[in-house]
């Protein structure tokens, strides 16, 4: 069994374990020399072009991602040649546009955020003022972490935004959603097979800094039960209605007036579920490369009652991660690194940390001080 991961970042790093584990032979075409799946790394090269493309995947059996950001017409005509695509083209181009995803979404019948597309400083205003007099907008193509996001109070302040979307081709639209006054942000992870079986892990927690994911319980707190259920529906109703094979991450708001809403969609293995690695029966690098080779998939229960994921955001002004190796890993035993080959750079996500156990204070206290052991 051969898989091509077209990428080569964090995500093709973090798969290269389960890989071995399950005997996979594990490709990477990555993007420039020295990236974090440098050890997998057989070819490099530019993931846009479709020659470059098919010459790798001629060598495997089936073709998968490190990131959502290949072009709609590599992967046609990787599928035109034949190639077994997870997932394929027509999920990946929602997920890749999120003007096409709120559409999509909505034509399901999913909950989602009040939004509109609009193609002038009138009709975002309009919206504004309809909304509150305070709007979210949102580049349709290529935003993440925070970027190609902001909250508004007028059409002049993504003025520039206007014109790089008419430059594009197409047509100047943004996408303008309601500011949703949430409790909290969650993820559901699923992932799905192409003869259609499909998995979910628990909902979880995510929490944000400057707009970056820095942790992530698992399971969420007080979401037992009917949350727990509304979440993993809406995850599948998802899956099944793009046909996303693979794992897939939705985002989620549990907002203040009782809603349940999707705000983004991953269609890969996701920071929100780093913490599978070390705290579930079956991670998600696994599950993925279960899911996309058409395998049957693992369990996804916890070892135990808390699983804590802290992000290493930036990693240390000076040296390397691995300089702090002998203080961080004799401080904190029961806690799991797991390093991304990343030089550190204030805000890059350059690791992270889970721990595990039964009482979720001593959980989210080890894995916090574990991670700041870190940074500085």
């Amino acid at each position: 069994m051969r898989v091509g991961v077209i990428g080569g970042g964090q995500l093709a790093r973090m798969m290269i374990p389960a890989a071995i584990e399950l005997g996979v032979d594990l490709r990477v075409l990555a993007e420039a020399d020295g990236m974090s799946a440098a050890i997998a790394a057989d070819r490099v090269g530019d993931y846009t072009d479709l020659e470059t493309v098919l010459a790798f995947a001629r060598e495997v059996d089936v073709i998968t991602f490190d990131h959502e950001h290949v072009p709609q017409d590599v992967l046609r005509g990787l599928v035109d040649a034949g190639v077994a695509v997870h997932p394929g083209p027509d999920p990946l181009r929602f997920a890749q546009d999120k003007l096409l995803m709120r559409e999509r979404l909505s034509e399901l019948g999913l909950p989602v955020p009040d939004w509109a597309r609009v193609e002038s400083a009138a009709e975002l205003d309009a919206f504004i003022d309809a909304h509150g007099g305070t709007a979210v907008v949102k580049t349709p193509r290529g935003g993440y972490d925070g970027k190609g996001v902001r909250v508004v109070r007028t059409a002049a302040e993504v003025h520039e935004w206007f014109a790089t979307a008419a430059e594009d081709g197409r047509g100047g639209a943004l996408l303008v959603e309601e500011l949703v006054d949430f409790r909290r942000e969650l993820a559901q992870l699923v992932a799905r097979r192409p003869s259609g079986e499909t998995v979910a892990w628990p909902l979880v927690e995510t929490v944000q800094v400057g707009g970056v994911c820095s942790e992530v319980i698992a399971p969420a707190p007080h979401a037992a039960g009917r949350m727990s259920d509304v979440a993993a529906e809406i995850a599948f109703a998802v899956a099944e209605g793009l046909g996303v094979t693979g794992v897939m991450a939705v985002e989620l708001f549990e907002t203040t007036d009782e809603r349940i809403l999707v705000n983004e969609l991953a269609m890969r293995p996701h920071n929100s579920g780093h913490w599978s690695m070390d705290g579930a029966t079956t991670g998600q690098f696994e599950q993925h490369l279960r899911a996309v080779l058409d395998l049957p998939l693992g369990g996804t229960g916890m070892h135990a009652d808390w699983s804590v994921m802290v992000n290493i955001l930036g990693g240390p002004e000076e040296g390397s991660l691995a300089d702090r190796y002998e203080r961080a890993l004799s401080e904190h035993p029961t806690a799991k690194l797991h390093n991304y080959g990343k030089a550190p750079r204030p805000g890059r996500k350059v690791g992270h940390v889970t721990a595990v156990g039964d009482d979720l204070d001593t959980v989210v206290y080890e894995a916090r001080a574990a991670a700041a052991a870190f940074q500085d």
